[in-house]
């Protein structure tokens, strides 16, 4: 799906979201700009008029670490567990402000004074009225989730949701969670016509293909092992700070020689991160296979896109959408006894998973 663009000082950040059981980085409720997919009408989709931002470091200046208090809020708990470090931007409109950093990447969270849901982002100077009178008929109304007031507001082929804060004064764009991490705002655009694109990836006979591993198989991607360890299947993006843990878990047992990895670049965070999820998986995969892997572990993702590089992506997030993936990491293989494995999000115990693959 594609936003709405309403003002310059809208923020965008990468991902730090995750299901309770196996953190990753959702998937957005909208479609990533990269796919070229007929949506709704007919109409084909269209980057926004923004070039991808460059990351952005935390400003330094007075604020200072989330203090207990704020650590002990279960959202923000459930985020520094994943390994974000906090920092506490003082409270506004009725709700906390907080960073949440891992590493060179942040993303500033609105939070209930309960901790129990937060919504990415931080407000702009539009009210629930001012949009209501902007956009008029393009407003839904999503009703209160988690103590949020959602609108989905359309401007042609365009939209965007926004959440309200407390004391109705401000809006918020961006996606809500809940206190554990899960995506809500794609929960609530899901029955709304042409919010959420369908893609269909075929077997070749013409029948839906209901078996991960063989799509996964014809993905472009790239690897790091050696060639007689068992294969793991590792869908990441590139900007996802799931994901690179995820390798960081992983690359132990990989230079040991127990596991090979074959990480496929997507791009899933665009809506977060205002399109640099697709430079850097389209420079990824503007790379050979062997050197994939290397360039995103040094961070090396801001190369000239290859002219079939976004092909090889299109092809990717296809395949991606056939099979369901939820986010970023995802791991497909194939078990010793020759049936598929799967997890969506991080592995909660890594010596299980190599234990569970077969060669």
């Amino acid at each position: 799906m594609r936003r709405i663009l309403l003002s310059a000082t809208i923020l965008t950040n990468t991902c730090l979201s995750a299901q309770a059981a196996e953190p990753l980085c959702a998937l957005p409720s909208t479609k990533p700009p990269v796919v070229t997919i007929a949506a709704p009408g007919g109409t084909e989709p269209s980057r926004a008029a923004r070039s991808p931002a460059a990351p952005q470091a935390l400003p330094v200046g007075p604020a200072a670490s989330a203090p207990l208090a704020l650590s002990n809020l279960p959202f923000l708990r459930h985020v520094e567990a994943s390994g974000a470090n906090l920092v506490d931007l003082g409270e506004s409109h009725g709700l906390h402000r907080v960073a949440a950093q891992t590493g060179d990447q942040f993303m500033v969270f609105e939070v209930l004074p309960d901790g129990s849901a937060a919504v990415s982002g931080p407000p702009v100077e539009l009210s629930p009225a001012e949009i209501a009178k902007i956009a008029g008929q393009g407003v839904t109304d999503l009703g209160t989730s988690h103590g949020f007031k959602g609108y989905f507001v359309r401007s042609g082929a365009h939209f965007q949701v926004f959440y309200a804060t407390p004391d109705g004064q401000q809006l918020i764009p961006g996606i809500l969670y809940d206190a554990a991490g899960k995506d809500v705002t794609r929960q609530q655009v899901a029955n709304i016509p042409g919010a959420v694109p369908t893609v269909e990836v075929t077997d070749g006979t013409g029948s839906a293909s209901v078996s991960a591993l063989p799509l996964v198989q014809k993905t472009a991607f790239g690897v790091v092992g050696k060639d007689s360890a068992p294969r793991i299947y590792m869908l990441i993006d590139p900007q996802c700070v799931y994901s690179i843990r995820a390798l960081q878990m992983l690359k132990p047992f990989v230079d040991a020689g127990r596991v090979q990895l074959a990480v496929v670049p997507l791009s899933v965070l665009d809506y977060e991160d205002n399109g640099a999820s697709t430079q850097a998986a389209l420079a990824l995969l503007s790379k050979p296979a062997d050197q994939i892997v290397t360039a995103w572990q040094a961070r090396d993702v801001n190369g000239p896109a290859a002219p079939d590089a976004k092909t090889r992506l299109q092809v990717n997030m296809e395949v991606a959408q056939a099979i369901g993936v939820k986010g970023t990491p995802t791991f497909v293989w194939r078990k010793a006894d020759g049936s598929e494995g799967r997890i969506d999000g991080l592995p909660t115990s890594v010596p299980d998973l190599l234990a569970s693959v077969g060669n």
